[in-house]
């Protein structure tokens, strides 16, 4: 991947620099939650900030320009998700099974802090891309239903209605199984809890 090409301009570049040490970590996370790849995630970032840099004279003076790279972010992600599952069907063995999995402990260490959430998290892994992308924006970014419509150029009711059936299948998920206790319901909990974030 090439390296992000910073502004020239000594008080631009400064500028740019500031602004990628304030939103990367923020982007990243976002980033992870949607693809659920730390590799990927880190290639969406890089995209873009490299998108960003290009364009950095114009969004600098935005108002919000970390929320102009969210949304690059996320419609890059989602736009991506055909090409990541195409991916990653093609990485399963002949016999269906699928490659050996590695822990990741640069992945640990930057979202270790999901105790309580892990299951609930990983249950996000199901998600289509878009119903993913408007969870993490709603409950993990804690943004609005209209700022979340915003960065993903959709009506506010879209936001409502994919977010609606994004829960119900969360909630499917983590249902415990007959007869047995499970940390999934204390997730479920969670996701109960969650029904009205801020507006």
């Amino acid at each position: 991947m090439p390296a992000i090409q910073l502004p020239r301009r000594g008080r631009a570049r400064v500028e740019f620099e500031r602004f990628v040490d304030g939103c990367a970590g923020e982007l990243l996370r976002t980033a992870y939650l949607i693809v659920w790849d730390l590799a990927e995630a880190e290639d969406l970032v890089q995209d873009t900030l490299l998108r960003v840099a290009r364009r950095w004279p114009r969004v600098r003076r935005m108002d919000q320009p970390t929320a102009y790279a969210r949304r690059i972010l996320v419609n890059l992600a989602i736009d991506d998700g055909t090409r990541r599952s195409r991916r990653r069907d093609e990485l399963e063995q002949p016999d269906g099974a699928p490659l050996q999995a590695h822990p990741d402990e640069a992945a640990t260490h930057a979202f270790g802090a999901l105790d309580a959430r892990a299951e609930l998290v990983d249950a996000l892994a199901v998600l289509p891309p878009r119903q993913r992308a408007v969870l993490v924006l709603r409950y993990f970014e804690d943004l609005s239903e209209a700022q979340t419509a915003q960065t993903l150029n959709c009506s506010v009711g879209t936001v409502k209605s994919t977010a609606s059936r994004g829960l119900a299948r969360l909630r499917e998920e983590l249902e415990e199984p007959e007869g047995s206790a499970s940390p999934a319901h204390a997730n479920g909990d969670l996701i109960n809890d969650t029904k009205e974030p801020q507006r």
